[in-house]
C-alpha cells in the first residue's frame, strides 16, 4: 500500500487525519466489545440458570403427567385437556442492549385458576390438577428460555462482528496508514535533503562566480596599477 501513495505533504495530512479516526473508532469498537462481553456474560449466568430451572421443571411435569395418567388414565387426562377454551398468549417486543436488539417475550393466561381450565372441578383428580400446573410453569420456564437463549446468540453474534471490526483495524488498516505515513516521511525528507544540497551547489556556483568576477576586476584594476604614466593601453579592433 505504501507505494501506492504520492508522497506529498498534502497526502500526508491525509492520512494522519485517517489514522486519528481509526484510532478513535479502535478505541470505540474495543470500548463496546468489552461491553457487550460483561452484558453476554451477565446473559449467559442468566441462561444457565434458565436451563437448569426447564430441567427441573420439565422432570416435575413429566412426573406429575405420568402419575396423572397412571391414577386417572390416558383418557381422562386428555379430556382435561381438551376442555381448554382459552390458550396461552405470546407478545414479542424488543429492546436495545448495547445496540443490539433482542427479543423481550412475554406470556399471558399460562398460569390459570381452578375455574379457568375448562373442566370441572368435581370432574377430576388433584393428580390432574397438579399436572396442568407442573406443565403452566413449564411453559413460563421455556418462554423465558427462549428470550434468554435468543438473546444470548444476538450478543455472541455481535461480539464477534465487533472483534473482527476491531482485528482489522489494529492488524489491517492501522498498520498499513503508519506504513504509508512512515514512506511519504521518508520521501519528504529524502526531498528535502535533495532540495537542500541543490540550493546549496546553487549557492557555491554563484559564489563562485562572484569570486571569479571580482578577481577579474582585480586584475584588471593591477594592471592598471603597473602601466608606466602615460602609457595608453592598446585595445585591438
Amino acid at each position: 500500500m505504501a507505494n501506492d501513495v504520492k508522497p506529498t505533504r498534502k497526502e500526508l495530512m491525509a492520512i494522519e487525519d485517517r489514522i486519528d479516526l481509526s484510532e478513535r473508532g479502535h478505541d470505540t469498537l474495543e470500548q463496546k466489545r468489552d461491553g457487550l462481553i460483561m452484558e453476554f456474560m451477565d446473559i449467559l449466568d442468566q441462561a444457565q440458570d434458565v436451563r437448569s430451572g426447564l430441567g427441573d421443571d420439565y422432570e416435575e411435569a413429566q412426573e406429575t403427567i405420568d402419575m396423572a395418567r397412571a391414577i386417572e388414565g390416558d383418557l381422562a387426562v386428555r379430556g382435561a385437556a381438551a376442555a381448554l377454551k382459552e390458550h396461552p398468549e405470546i407478545t414479542i417486543q424488543s429492546k436495545n442492549i448495547m445496540g443490539v436488539v433482542v427479543p423481550q417475550i412475554e406470556s399471558s393466561k399460562v398460569q390459570k385458576g381452578l375455574d379457568e381450565r375448562g373442566y370441572g372441578i368435581l370432574g377430576t383428580s388433584a393428580q390432574i390438577d397438579e399436572a396442568a400446573d407442573a406443565y403452566e410453569e413449564l411453559i413460563d420456564s421455556i418462554v423465558l428460555a427462549a428470550e434468554v437463549e435468543t438473546a444470548m446468540k444476538k450478543m455472541l453474534n455481535e461480539i464477534e462482528t465487533t472483534k473482527r471490526r476491531v482485528n482489522a483495524l489494529e492488524f489491517k488498516l492501522l498498520p498499513e496508514l503508519h506504513e504509508s505515513q512512515e514512506y511519504i516521511e521518508q520521501k519528504l525528507e529524502e526531498q528535502e535533503r535533495e532540495e537542500i544540497f541543490r540550493m546549496k551547489k546553487i549557492k557555491n556556483k554563484k559564489e563562485e562566480e562572484e569570486r571569479e568576477a571580482r578577481d577579474e576586476v582585480s586584475a584588471e584594476e593591477s594592471e592598471e596599477t603597473d602601466r608606466p604614466e602615460g602609457e595608453v593601453a592598446v585595445t585591438s579592433d
